[in-house]
């Protein structure tokens, strides 16, 4: 019992000294002067380097949490950035769609070292898809601006790498159980980063390829029943039937969660095609999606500047 009590005044002690910490670092005042109004806040290290950028719905809340974070495991990366910040400037933001619009290209503009979620391009990689029924290319990469030559068809860029594989894997294992597979040597040479795949057919059925085209745009995933009834003429592709039906499982869920959202994320902001580049992804997003209007300023007259504080 004894011993349990001193561990919790150590604790208190601990949590006493992250409090001053954050106070002398920040002011004392700061969260007193704050509003309880959206903003991006940014950790910045003694040279200025932000080393965190963040969004806040009520800034004032969300700064109190890292000054009385405790000892938790979860509070570690709060601790963390108290005690390595020098500075801690505050962004205002007229609402809490501008504070995203802003967290986000901070993130990816300056790509600080304790951000992760939309920092690294390889996160957003884009499927392509080109051919006849002579010859198809299914493409993977995250820089398809240097495949140009191919004259792809490109879908995405996806938040997703994980589930983008899995399905153009899951396509690629389906379709070369209906076509023919060309052999690496003779694939078309373009640079390739760690990660790109490329992988070639020959012999698909035309409508198939027209159907993928209408899949990967995220409008009706009839190219699912369509490659169902082909593999099903196919004696090997009938050996194969569990791994056929799991492919097929990961591909409805891939139009399920990406390629239907993004289709609709591309409609509400009047865009055409199906692709769009991963600098500009999060951000079309965000713009999509329902989220709170622009506050009134006090007198009425629209929504408010973004204001620094530092």
């Amino acid at each position: 019992m004894g011993t349990r009590g001193s561990e919790r005044r150590f604790d208190r002690r601990a949590d006493r000294r992250l409090d001053r910490r954050f106070d002398r670092k920040f002011g004392e005042g700061l969260l007193r002067d704050l509003p309880a109004e959206p903003a991006v806040y940014l950790f910045k290290d003694a040279q200025g380097r932000v080393l965190y950028a963040g969004k806040a719905v009520n800034v004032r809340r969300r700064l109190r949490s890292y000054r009385n974070a405790g000892r938790r495991r979860a509070h570690r990366k709060m601790r963390k950035l108290v005690r390595e910040a020098s500075t801690l400037e505050v962004r205002l933001q007229p609402s809490e769609r501008d504070a995203l619009l802003l967290e986000n290209e901070l993130i990816r503009t300056l790509r600080p070292r304790y951000n992760v979620d939309g920092a690294f391009s390889f996160l957003y990689p884009a499927i392509g898809l080109a051919g006849t029924r002579q010859h198809a290319l299914l493409g993977f990469s995250t820089r398809p601006e240097t495949w140009s030559a191919l004259e792809l068809s490109w879908f995405g860029a996806f938040r997703s790498r994980r589930r983008a594989l899995d399905a153009f894997d899951s396509l690629a294992e389906l379709l070369t159980l209906l076509g023919h597979v060309e052999p690496h040597s003779r694939l078309p040479r373009v640079p390739r980063a760690r990660g790109d795949r490329l992988v070639g057919f020959r012999r698909l059925a035309p409508e198939l390829l027209d159907a993928l085209h209408r899949f990967f745009s995220g409008g009706a995933p009839d190219a699912l029943g369509l490659l169902a009834q082909l593999l099903l003429e196919k004696p090997h592709a009938r050996r194969e039937a569990a791994g056929v039906e799991e492919a097929l499982r990961v591909l409805e869920a891939f139009h399920e969660s990406d390629l239907a959202p993004l289709r609709e994320a591309l409609r509400e902001a009047g865009c055409a095609g199906s692709y769009v580049p991963r600098d500009e992804r999060d951000a079309l997003f965000i713009r999509s999606s329902p989220g709170a209007a622009p506050r009134a300023d006090r007198s009425g007259a629209g929504p408010q500047a973004s204001k620094t504080i530092t």
